[in-house]
């Protein structure tokens, strides 16, 4: 238990007493320590090691320089959609 003196080390302002809170929170775990490494591994699995996997850089497979990838940007966004009449019926 903080004595007084060590209460008003800890500050009068909120937002100290919520940092202090969680900082002696964590200083006190054992079992909660291990388990944080196990998330902090899993998100660095999930967002680093799986966005290379899931979404490769598109642009770098259809053009070489940053000129041409802008160029095949602004083609592909501004392209025109073909007349109805260009369009077979659905069978």
């Amino acid at each position: 238990m903080m004595n007084q003196c060590e209460e008003k080390l800890r500050g009068d302002n909120w937002l100290q007493r919520v940092y202090y809170f969680y900082v002696d929170g964590f200083r006190a775990m054992t079992l909660g320590r291990t388990l944080w490494l196990i998330i902090a591994i899993k998100v660095i699995v999930f967002f680093v090691i799986l966005r290379f996997i899931f979404f490769p850089n598109y642009l770098n497979t259809k053009a070489s320089t940053d000129e041409q990838k802008a160029e095949y940007v602004r083609q592909q966004m501004v392209k025109p959609e073909p007349p109805a009449s260009a369009v077979p019926p659905a069978p």
